[in-house]
């Protein structure tokens, strides 16, 4: 039974769905309060994942839809990406690179089989034992599989290894935590408190991640910062791309007592980021700055801005 398309009807604070299918329709609902927002993500980030699957096997879908997502890059050769990371360490002066192992979300399956393990040693043999070597693991392992790349990594001189396990799945990376010398770390997905104490709480990792977007604020990402300083754990945020987040992750950094040892900077294309903001962030002999100009210390481009859509709340007035 195919899914073959999913209507919404919104109205007010509800937002009805149809599912139709070869053999029939059914119907649902969203969450209801502010069910426009729930509406456009059920179009533009349910349905692609669905439509044409199988309907009749939900547990499936449910996986799928939880666990679909994005990453940088994966689909380089090992002997290509060692390539690209040696030129980038001459050019620029990179110290530390971080790269993607395992697959996204994989059930403890690669990219293809025996990347993981052909990429680490020839990256660590272009770039020599004077860089830093951390890898992401997106969820990957299950922890007995974990544990094992993470001996691996360990004999490459890798010194982080991110997200080895579900990051959901807190108590299978605070089992691959305590089974590794190379610190694992993590947090980047999580936007509750709740959560950050438990897994600070639990040593579930050893450097927390916490990205200032996705948490809500640097007011919340200050917050877990203290709590992990509390713990004795170092706090390296999450800043996958060059929109703003890094500029606010800098900033983190630069307030905090127990900042870890890198910044994440990507080396990848961004062209949606493109022309956003003054001066734009630059890496020399290693190191990116700190903006210091007023607020965050750069000026947003008003040319990005007249091309934006704009909307706009304001209290109404009285009287």
């Amino acid at each position: 039974m195919k899914i073959l398309s999913i209507d919404s009807y919104l109205k007010g604070q509800l937002s009805l769905t149809r599912v139709r299918t070869d053999e029939g329709d059914g119907w649902g609902q969203l969450a209801p309060f502010h069910a426009d927002i729930s509406t456009i993500v059920l179009h533009r980030q349910v349905a692609p994942l669905v439509l044409g699957r199988d309907a009749d096997d939900l547990p499936a879908l449910n996986q799928r839809v939880s666990e679909e997502t994005s990453s940088m890059r994966r689909d380089i050769q090992p002997e290509a990406e060692a390539e690209r990371l040696a030129r980038l360490r001459d050019e620029l002066g990179y110290t530390a690179f971080k790269l993607r192992v395992g697959k996204v979300c994989g059930h403890d399956q690669d990219e293809w089989p025996g990347r993981t393990e052909a990429l680490v040693p020839a990256v660590r043999s272009a770039v020599g034992d004077g860089v830093k070597l951390l890898v992401d693991g997106n969820s990957c392992y299950t922890p007995g599989r974990a544990i094992e790349v993470g001996r691996m990594l360990e004999q490459n001189g890798v010194v982080h290894f991110e997200e080895p396990c579900p990051y959901w799945e807190l108590e299978w990376t605070a089992e691959v935590a305590a089974a590794l010398d190379v610190d694992v770390a993590g947090g980047e997905q999580d936007c509750e408190l709740a959560q950050w104490r438990r897994m600070i709480h639990m040593r579930a990792v050893d450097v927390v991640q916490p990205d200032v977007c996705y948490l809500g604020g640097l007011t919340r990402s200050l917050a877990v910062a203290e709590m992990a300083a509390e713990a004795g754990l170092a706090c390296v945020p999450h800043s996958a791309n060059h929109s703003l987040v890094t500029v606010f992750a800098l900033h983190l950094m630069g307030a905090i007592p127990n900042a870890g040892r890198y910044v994440e900077f990507s080396i990848e294309p961004s062209g949606w980021t493109e022309g956003l903001f003054e001066p734009g962030l630059v890496c020399h002999d290693g190191c990116v700055a700190i903006p210091d100009g007023p607020g965050w210390g750069v000026e947003i481009s008003e040319e990005w801005l007249a091309g934006a859509e704009r909307q706009s709340s304001a209290v109404r007035p009285t009287g």
